[in-house]
């Protein structure tokens, strides 16, 4: 494993995060079916202190989703008052999928806790549930027992769908399904799949072009689950421009590490001539 798993409390529960290096430190969330591993491949190459939160109800933390919300609000709030508890000051903010949701929360709830913004292909405005998850929630009742066996093939062909490398997807469905077999794979998911509000992007939605923060939008143009064009509607609010991975499905940091830690890279090192990159320069325009 990359990174060194991590436990405290906050505010009396459990809180888990991955971490690799040291330096200028960079906070990445995941999403939904992954865990802090899905960044295993992106933290390495990292140039500074990567620390990967866990969201609660997910991965090794699924046993703590138990009662408690696990909307993309909630979760940016516990990522604000864990950034308290560890003493993160001015992380590069980095989101996949629901963590990208996550984090335009987050930016938008406190931009001066951030010193940057980096998404890859992200839930974002109307864009989601997409369409296995809202078929998933409506069954939720009837699929809440159902045994990991008829569930399994179902998990496999999301991952195959959103990888374009085939080695690293089968990898992914080792390192994922794990901790649904350990928890309970189908309570598991519907407790995930039945908390998430698209409305909870499309209340900060009007925020995002006024942020101010340097950013960067990564998205694999060929992601069947959040389209290209919401990547380029993202760039657009956030100043930037998009930088499509050609050919790219939906698990960028899986596929593509080496793409999405440079556009983290990117914004931890000042450019030559010594400014902090910023929102207006000739990359971002």
């Amino acid at each position: 494993m990359n990174g060194h798993l991590h436990e405290d409390l906050l505010d009396g529960e459990p809180i888990r995060w991955l971490e690799h290096g040291e330096g200028s430190p960079v906070v990445l969330v995941h999403g939904i079916p992954t865990s802090p591993r899905l960044w295993r491949h992106v933290m390495p190459l990292v140039s500074g202190r990567s620390l990967a939160l866990e969201m609660a109800g997910y991965g090794s933390s699924i046993p703590d989703g138990e009662d408690r919300d696990l909307s993309l609000s909630a979760q940016a709030d516990r990522l604000l008052r864990w950034l308290d508890m560890v003493g993160v000051e001015a992380p590069v903010l980095v989101g996949h999928d629901l963590g990208g949701g996550v984090a335009q929360i987050a930016a938008t709830r406190a931009p001066g806790r951030f010193s940057g913004l980096v998404l890859t292909n992200a839930v974002c405005y109307d864009s989601w549930p997409i369409p296995s998850v809202k078929a998933m929630r409506s069954a939720a009742p009837a699929l809440r027992y159902l045994p990991e066996s008829l569930l399994y093939p179902s998990f496999v062909q999301l991952i195959h769908r959103g990888h374009d490398d085939r080695a690293r997807a089968l990898e992914s469905i080792g390192v994922h399904w794990q901790h649904y077999v350990a928890h309970g794979a189908a309570r598991s998911l519907m407790r995930q799949v039945t908390s998430l509000r698209v409305e909870d992007t499309i209340a900060v939605a009007d925020q995002l072009p006024g942020l101010g923060l340097p950013a960067r939008v990564v998205w694999g143009d060929a992601d069947q689950f959040q389209k290209v064009e919401y990547g380029r509607r993202l760039a657009a609010d956030l100043g930037t421009t998009l930088q499509p991975i050609p050919g790219g499905r939906h698990f960028t940091p899986e596929d593509h590490p080496d793409v999405i830690a440079a556009a983290v890279n990117e914004l931890l090192t000042p450019p030559s001539t010594g400014a902090a990159p910023g929102r207006g320069t000739a990359h971002d325009r």
